[in-house]
């Protein structure tokens, strides 16, 4: 089964590398760039999440996805490269944290690591 990844990034060049990382390894890939078509987006298996978004916070959308109780795994992919900012992304409910620049590479290994933790 494919499963499907949501990349929430508002920088189209980082959004397509994620995405064609992704799909060059099987996944279905789903880009929102904003938390509006974030929290529209169709279901997916895990979250890949940018902390900067034009309309809002990325910590805000883990923190309102967690407490409506979507437990989907989430990484967060982000310039915010502060010991605080990781904290407290993993707090509120993160899964995992990568800092940009990033190896297109590395998201895909940590993607596939965490679906094999919580399959």
């Amino acid at each position: 089964m494919v499963q499907r990844i949501l990349v929430v990034e508002d920088e189209p060049a980082i959004a397509d590398a994620v995405a064609y990382a992704l799909r060059r390894d099987g996944f279905t890939v789903d880009i929102a760039g904003t938390c509006d078509e974030a929290g529209r987006a169709a279901d997916a298996e895990l979250i890949v999440l940018d902390l900067m978004l034009p309309d809002g916070s990325g910590f805000d959308l883990i923190r309102n996805w967690r407490r409506a109780g979507r437990l989907t795994p989430i990484i967060v992919l982000s310039s915010r490269d502060g010991e605080a900012d990781r904290v407290a992304a993993l707090e509120t409910g993160a899964d995992d944290y990568v800092t940009k620049p990033f190896s297109p590479r590395e998201v895909v290994a940590r993607v596939r690591a965490v679906l094999r933790r919580v399959a």
